[in-house]
């Protein structure tokens, strides 16, 4: 017993219904923008990291 077609159309029109077309594209507006500033922070973080290590290299070579 899977889930058929026909109950994955019920609950999409259900939701539609419930939520409104606009409601829905403007929360995967939100989403979209959610994941893209995620991927942003994720890629300025790792940036972030090589740049300390570059830093921290290079004041222990002055140090010694």
């Amino acid at each position: 017993m899977g889930i058929s077609f026909w109950q994955i159309a019920i609950v999409v029109v259900i939701v539609v219904l419930l939520f409104g077309r606009g409601k829905i594209s403007s929360l995967m507006g939100d989403v979209a923008k959610g994941i893209k500033s995620f991927k942003r922070g994720m890629s300025d973080d790792s940036s972030n990291t090589d740049d300390n290590k570059t830093n921290s290299d290079n004041s222990d070579s002055e140090n010694k």
